[in-house]
């Protein structure tokens, strides 16, 4: 068996396509924090996570692919992906049930969020003192949904892509 450099194997396509729309999905994160100013909770910046893990695996996967490498390794990474959106979709599941008083969320999740003060002395202290916004509010909602609602669904349609790709490579 020979290995053969190769775009058009399903594995490496689908494994593009969940790297692009996973990338998408954090990056839209991402945005939103740094241009629009909606600072995360600890639990959004934990439901990151599957993604800034994902999408190496995914690519590392798109590349044992595209090189020739055998199907079962660029559908073992590609799974693996599939695995991580689930796991990302428990943990907005969770964030969401925080956020509609369903269970309480972690200790880690502050009540308030306070400013910083200007005055650069005090910088190292606050840094230590100051916490996220409160897991149980959410900062913005769009057609009902929070950042975690839409996060089950973004996890949850990455999932189904990578799991249809799993099957149509084999």
């Amino acid at each position: 068996m020979t290995a053969s450099f190769s775009l058009r194997r399903p594995a490496f396509l689908y494994s593009i396509l969940l790297a692009t729309g996973m990338a998408i999905v954090v990056g839209t994160a991402l945005g939103f924090q740094y241009i629009g100013g909606y600072i995360p909770c600890a639990l959004c910046l934990m439901q990151r996570q599957p993604y800034y893990y994902g999408i190496p695996i995914v690519i590392i996967g798109a590349l044992a692919s595209a090189i020739g490498l055998p199907n079962w390794i660029g559908r073992t990474f590609l799974l693996a992906g599939g695995m991580l959106m689930v796991v990302g979709a428990g943990m907005g599941i969770y964030h969401t049930g925080v956020e509609w008083h369903f269970w309480a969320g972690p200790a880690t999740c502050s009540t308030t969020a306070s400013s910083m003060s200007q005055n650069a002395g005090d910088l190292l202290t606050e840094l230590n003192t100051i916490k996220g916004p409160s897991c149980t509010d959410a900062a913005l909602r769009v057609l009902g949904l929070s950042f975690a609602g839409w996060n089950v669904i973004a996890s949850i349609l990455l999932a189904a892509l990578a799991f249809i790709g799993v099957r149509r490579s084999a």
